[in-house]
C-alpha cells in the first residue's frame, strides 16, 4: 500500500466536505485546494560572505526535504554593492506529497516552538485566495540544529491555492490547522 500524508487525508475526508457545507458549492470540485507552498529566505549579507548562501541552501533543503535553489538579483544597486546576477537568497517550492508533509510539520511542531506566539496575521491575504506570512527564525524547525547556525534568518511562506476569495482560502487554512489570530479582538 502507498503512503499519502495525513494532511492529503485529512482534506479529502474531513476538509472538502466541511467547506462544501460552509459555502455550498454546486460541486466538490469547486472546493478550494492548495496548490504549492513557496518557501523564500533572502540573505543580503550574502553579497560579502558567500558562505550564507551555501547554509541556507543546507538548512532549506534540511527543513523542506527538496533541494533549494539560490536566488539571483535581477538588476544592479550601486547603494547595495550589488551587481546582477549575484546570489541574494534561497528558495523552495513544495507540490504533493511533500507540501503536505511540510505543511504539517509546520503547523504541529514548528510554529508552537515560536517563543511568545499568539497567532498568525491574517493580513496577509492577497485578494486572490492565496496567502503569506513570515517567520523570524529557522530555528523553530527541529531539523535546525542550534549548535551549528552560524547566523539566524528568516524566511517567507506562501500558500498558492485555487480559491476565488480570500475568505475563502482563510477558511482553508484554519481547516488545515493554521493558528490565526482571534478576529474578536
Amino acid at each position: 500500500m502507498e503512503y499519502t500524508p495525513r494532511l492529503k487525508d485529512k482534506y479529502r475526508d474531513e476538509i472538502v466536505p466541511a467547506l462544501h457545507k460552509h459555502f455550498n458549492y454546486k460541486s466538490i470540485m469547486q472546493v478550494p485546494r492548495l496548490q504549492k507552498i513557496s518557501i523564500n529566505q533572502g540573505l543580503g549579507d550574502a553579497i560579502t560572505d558567500k558562505k550564507l548562501i551555501d547554509n541556507g541552501i543546507d538548512e532549506m533543503t534540511k527543513i523542506t526535504g527538496q533541494r533549494a535553489v539560490q536566488t539571483r538579483s535581477k538588476k544592479d544597486i550601486s547603494n547595495f554593492k550589488l551587481r546582477k546576477g549575484m546570489p541574494v537568497g534561497v528558495r523552495v517550492t513544495l507540490r504533493g506529497n511533500q507540501m503536505y508533509e511540510f505543511l504539517d510539520r509546520l503547523v504541529s511542531v514548528a510554529i508552537p516552538r515560536v517563543r511568545d506566539f499568539r497567532g498568525i496575521s491574517d493580513k496577509g491575504f492577497d485578494g486572490r485566495g492565496n496567502y503569506s506570512f513570515g517567520i523570524t527564525e529557522q530555528i523553530i524547525f527541529p531539523e535546525i540544529n542550534i549548535d551549528q547556525v552560524n547566523k539566524i534568518n528568516g524566511m517567507d511562506i506562501t500558500f498558492v491555492t485555487t480559491a476565488p476569495t480570500d475568505k475563502e482560502c482563510l477558511q482553508l487554512l484554519k481547516e488545515f490547522g493554521l493558528p490565526f489570530k482571534n478576529q474578536n479582538k
